[in-house]
């Protein structure tokens, strides 16, 4: 007589663990604090920090609703975290882009162009996030090519701020500007955008694809 097997139970998706949200809202929040506390200028600190400001009640609140993927979210917090230290030091003086330039004998202090690197390197994830889950364009050829251009046009438009803050600000201006004597200032902030940004879309695309499928199973469940 041939034994009957029961029929195999379906595998559940697996879906990975996740860095909790509050821990990496209560870092930002505590860099925030450390940053403010003792900043070299206050103007230039809410300049380079507004976006943070923002951006995280905005996560904050939005979060039940449309919460992030593990990756974007903790390179936000990364990007944060960039920032509250250039805010708190101001990008040209930040003690560590000092020490880089004199070991390397560079002509200037680099912080500022890692910052500008962040600036297309995370919000690439983020457009790639928003633009996936919000329009037809999750799985396009036009993907990459659409969140490289966004990011390229924030870059511009930052260095659009930028100039109006010079141009009301005058010489009190020049430490958010950073531009530590380089005329070519501007172009070098948009270029490392453009860098970031690609290699950004390069690199992190198929792990941010599972993680936007793993989220998607997640929010079924739910």
């Amino acid at each position: 007589m041939t034994a009957v097997h029961p029929a195999p139970r379906p595998v559940p998706h697996r879906v990975p663990r996740r860095v909790p949200p509050v821990l990496l809202a209560g870092v930002v929040v505590g860099g925030m604090a450390l940053s403010a506390w003792g900043a070299r200028d206050r103007t230039t600190w809410f300049l380079e920090t507004v976006w943070v400001l923002v951006g995280l009640p905005l996560v904050v609140l939005t979060w039940r609703r449309f919460p992030l993927t593990g990756l974007l979210a903790a390179l936000l917090t990364a990007h944060a975290l960039v920032l509250a230290v250039g805010g708190h030091y101001t990008y040209a003086e930040v003690p560590a882009g000092d020490w880089v330039r004199d070991t390397f004998g560079l002509d200037r202090n680099p912080y500022d162009r890692l910052g500008h690197l962040m600036q297309g390197f995370v919000p690439a994830i983020l457009v790639r996030e928003l633009l996936s889950r919000t329009s037809p364009l999750r799985g396009s050829r036009w993907l990459a090519p659409l969140t490289v251009c966004a990011c390229l046009a924030f870059s511009a438009f930052f260095e659009l701020l930028e100039w109006l803050a010079a141009e009301i600000g005058g010489h009190g201006a020049d430490a958010f500007l950073a531009t530590q004597g380089d005329v070519w200032d501007t172009q070098w902030d948009m270029f490392c955008a453009l860098i970031g940004a690609t290699v950004s879309v390069l690199v992190l695309s198929r792990v941010h694809d599972r993680q936007l499928r793993a989220l998607e199973a997640a929010q079924r469940v739910l």
